[in-house]
């Protein structure tokens, strides 16, 4: 047992007062009778035993009534079994990612953990809240009851291993209670691992009921027509036994195609026909599953022209002008020596074929060009200045030319992966008419190739970042050198060049992906573009180019959908963005990497364990309640003994 003022039992000396006072009543007289009483001498002294008792019962109570009191003053109480971590501070983690809205069996798993939290989170309870996107440091429930009523879903997944790292830094004289409530949807192991505090933390692991889940995972032209588009659609299913789901395509929220979709796989594509004009608007269908992911925005800009210009003798650039159309593209050749240099900033895509030498002045205006966004393609001649065109390479990454090797080669490898090709061919294919080089120079680059010959090196390579690409070819394609320009493999290479960075296609951005966004549009210096949607509006990294600004979104905007670029007040382009597809697959789920750690069902079950394991014994009350008793007694005896 202990003491809270022990100090105060220092008066249990005053226990001295009531036993001088009951030997002050004992002392003793000596006694003269009288004749005419000493008949009641029996009677006094039986008078006189009685009267001992009850000074002796008085006593005893009395004594005990003081030693209750002071001791009761003392508080005493009998210490926790964990009363070292008593003075923990509590951190509270709380999944808000999307896969947090499966359904329980009381509702959305998110919700319920929000008002479990409400309600039984101690009011004098100090914690920390940390959510997958906000920090709430050393609050209450009360000053969190708002926050937590608000909290949406988030689009970042969870990271615990950023948590936790945010905890740790987070500096306290203090050890650490943390109580993780996840589903463990993509929980990784790696992160479990990291986790090195003090004390393990508590997790709670609410489970969803629902499982099932479909899933929009991409827009897409499938194919190109005269007059329409025909867009292309993927649908994942996650678990079993579906039924049919119902799936729209909206234009500015007005609806223009709907059907039924079947799940006979897991996997399922369907086509919409819609007209070849700009669209902004979205795909959506309704399943009983996760509601994130159940749309998907996107929008199709007005075609635009390509701006292609080649450089070099008119003879050898005839095969461009008939892949350049001018349908699509607005495609001029000139000779080196009548070439505007003022010209090329307004360029996309710029084509070096065959030059001898490369003067130093256009080597300067080609880096610029390529860091501003720009496509660069490099052929060289037989009679090509390697010093020009080294030092040109130079200033792009890792890539030189060695001596003119003049044996026959055939190119005989496609690389599928490569993003020049993505989306040219339904299947790989391996045998087909392989076109040949009568002569090619040797080439080192540490990147991969495009095209290959049979000796595994390269034809064409590539350097792709996310501003721009610069393409070379290791052999000159004119037709003496080389049969390439009668290879169907030229026309899809060469388009892909040109459309490089370029928007064609549909534009649905992901959130926190991070990738540039090119905005074609010729801003003053000081101009700045916005991004407004229906409820938000955020102003982007931007960083203005020639005839184009470079976008950076970061983690902008926090909700999917579409919308537009403003420069001030004046429209520029429609912009769409979404979330992540990482949460839509809830069997995901990885319990068993928490098995080592302390689990519970509800949080009202971790704070009554706390409690019960870290509070004091408090047993002062009990003495109280005996003093009392003790002064009760006396008074009854006071009363009722003779």
């Amino acid at each position: 047992m202990h003491f809270k003022h022990p100090e105060i039992l220092y008066f249990l000396f005053l226990l001295i007062v009531p036993i001088l006072v009951h030997l002050f009543q004992l002392r003793r007289f000596k006694t003269s009778y009288f004749t005419n009483v000493r008949f009641l001498k029996e009677l006094a002294i039986q008078t006189r035993k009685s009267s001992k008792i009850k000074k002796r019962l008085l006593l005893a109570t009395r004594l005990l009534l003081l030693i209750c009191a002071i001791i009761a003053f003392a508080q005493p109480f009998f210490e926790a079994a964990d009363s070292k971590n008593a003075s923990n501070e509590m951190y509270i983690v709380l999944d808000n990612s999307f896969s947090m809205q499966a359904k329980g069996k009381k509702g959305e798993l998110l919700k319920r953990a929000v008002q479990e939290l409400l309600e039984n989170t101690p009011e004098n309870t100090q914690f920390s809240l940390l959510t997958n996107t906000e920090n709430f440091w050393n609050t209450d429930i009360k000053s969190s009851r708002s926050a937590l009523q608000n909290l949406k879903y988030s689009a970042s997944p969870f990271d615990l291993s950023a948590i936790t790292a945010k905890i740790k830094t987070h500096k306290s004289a203090h050890k650490k209670d943390i109580v993780i409530i996840t589903d463990a949807v993509g929980l990784k192991e790696a992160a479990i691992q990291n986790i090195d505090f003090e004390e393990k933390p508590y997790f709670i692991v609410p489970e969803a009921e629902q499982k099932n889940n479909v899933s929009i995972d991409s827009v897409y032209i499938n194919q190109t027509l005269e007059n329409f588009y025909e867009i292309g659609i993927n649908l994942s299913a996650y678990g079993e036994d579906f039924k049919p789901v119902s799936t729209a395509l909206y234009n500015q929220n007005k609806l223009i195609a709907k059907t039924i979709v079947n799940f006979d796989a897991k996997k399922k594509k369907i086509n919409f026909t819609i007209p070849k004009e700009a669209f902004h608007g979205y795909v959506t269908i309704e399943d009983n599953g996760l509601t994130y992911d159940n749309k998907l925005f996107f929008s199709i800009s007005k075609n635009k022209k390509t701006n292609v210009i080649s450089i070099g003798e008119p003879e050898k650039s005839n095969f461009l002008s008939r892949i350049y159309t001018f349908a699509e593209f607005n495609y001029n050749n000139y000779p080196i020596g009548s070439l505007d240099y003022n010209s090329l900033e307004k360029q996309n895509t710029i084509i070096l074929n065959e030059l001898v030498d490369i003067p130093q002045a256009l080597q300067t205006t080609l880096k610029a060009f390529v860091s501003k966004g720009g496509n660069l393609v490099v052929i060289p001649s037989e009679k090509t200045s390697l010093s020009s065109l080294n030092a040109l390479l130079g200033n792009f990454g890792k890539i030189q030319f060695g001596n003119l090797e003049t044996n026959s080669k055939l190119i005989t490898k496609i690389n599928f992966d490569h993003p020049l090709f993505s989306g040219v061919f339904e299947n790989k294919i391996t045998n087909f008419q392989y076109p040949k080089v009568n002569s090619s120079f040797a080439v080192s680059s540490s990147y991969p190739a495009v095209l290959s010959f049979e000796d595994q090196t390269a034809f064409v390579t590539a350097v792709q970042n996310q501003v721009s690409g610069v393409t070379v070819f290791t052999a000159p394609i004119n037709s003496a050198n080389s049969n390439f320009q009668q290879s169907p493999l030229i026309v899809p290479l060469f388009y892909k060049i040109a459309q490089n960075n370029q928007k064609t296609g549909v534009n649905a951005l992901t959130i926190g992906n991070n990738q540039p966004y090119f905005v074609d549009v010729l801003l003053t210096k000081d101009a700045i573009l916005e991004v407004k949607g229906t409820e938000d509006s955020f102003i982007p990294v931007q960083q203005i180019l020639n005839n184009k600004v470079k976008l950076t979104f970061n983690d902008f905007p926090e909700t999917a959908g579409n919308y537009s670029v403003f420069d001030k007040k004046e429209w520029v382009e429609n912009i769409s963005f979404n979330y992540k597809r990482t949460e839509s697959d809830l069997s995901q789920v990885n319990t068993n990497v928490v098995s080592d750690f302390k689990t519970a069902d509800t949080i009202s079950t971790i704070f009554n364990t706390l409690q019960t394991e870290r509070t004091d014994s408090q047993i002062w009350k009990w003495f109280v309640i005996f003093a009392l008793l003790f002064l009760a007694l006396e008074m009854a005896i006071i009363k009722f003994v003779k």
